[in-house]
């Protein structure tokens, strides 16, 4: 394969990665790590920093829009964030001294168990979900227009300590895999937090940005950053990001849901093969 062509077809999967990875925000890491490891045979410790990298892009692409039309929760993201950097530096740290086969089989069982609980989430809509004074001392309750129901969408968060505790370990699974966090923050927000899938995404694209960053600084000073591979990763990732921002706010929720476990169902079983050969 020649570097023209190379580059060409990386940047045509990043930007689908950067699409999916805005409307379902989870920074299209769940799609650049297998593409670049699995089609194209890079090192995953390479992928894995160039997918951290185009975190940083997905989420500069998207979260502009989301916080724009007021769909991102900036009090809650600002609040998780600070458990999410502190666990993404650790990742970045410990990375170094995990094996790329444990590295495979953990993102398949993340990816398993993240799948399954979004599944899950038509028996979970009805349950009552108990009141939190903190999240109401701490203001964190939001609202956001759905131009797909064309009205007005409020809820109340409840249990911000298991965000929060959550966060750290969306964090460390950050800087271990580069998949920016949201594959564990998305589905906890979602369905132990109250909010709605719309409002977790655009949330989590908010996020993923400043959690990235701080593990591709370790990345970068390790160097694991490859330009050639990083380069159309972060060009296609940040105008598929922008794109897909723009077609979020069209599409229902349950739609997203969708799409979310079919890509990481695909995802883990890919890396889990990958893993135990």
């Amino acid at each position: 394969m020649t570097p023209l062509i190379f580059f060409f077809l990386v940047l045509l999967i990043s930007y689908s990665a950067g699409l999916l990875g805005s409307l379902v925000g989870v920074g299209g890491g769940i799609i650049v790590v297998p593409a670049l490891t699995l089609i194209f045979g890079i090192d995953i410790h390479n992928a894995i920093a160039a997918s951290i990298v185009a975190v940083v892009a997905t989420s500069t692409g998207a979260a502009s829009t989301y916080v724009r039309d007021k769909v991102a929760n900036m009090r809650l993201g600002m609040l998780l964030e600070v458990a999410t950097v502190a666990g993404a530096l650790g990742g970045a740290l410990l990375a170094a001294y995990v094996s790329p086969k444990a590295l495979y089989i953990l993102f398949a069982l993340l990816m398993a168990y993240t799948a399954g609980n979004m599944s899950q989430k038509r028996k979970a809509a009805n349950r009552e979900l108990p009141p939190s004074p903190l999240a109401d001392r701490l203001n964190l309750h939001g609202a956001y227009y759905d131009k797909a129901l064309k009205q007005e969408v409020g809820y109340r968060v409840t249990r911000p300590v298991l965000g929060f505790a959550v966060s750290g370990l969306a964090g460390l699974a950050s800087g271990l895999l580069g998949i920016g966090g949201g594959v564990l923050k998305v589905p906890v927000m979602n369905l132990f937090m109250g909010i709605p899938i719309k409002a977790c995404t655009a949330t989590s694209n908010f996020m993923i940005g400043v959690t990235a960053a701080s593990g591709a600084a370790v990345y970068f000073m390790r160097g694991d950053v490859q330009p050639f591979v990083v380069a159309p990763v972060a060009i296609g990732v940040l105008f598929g990001a922008k794109t897909g921002a723009q077609v979020m706010n069209h599409i229902h929720g349950n739609v997203l849901r969708i799409i979310f476990v079919i890509i990481l169902s695909l995802t883990a079983i890919q890396m889990f093969v990958k893993g135990i050969k």
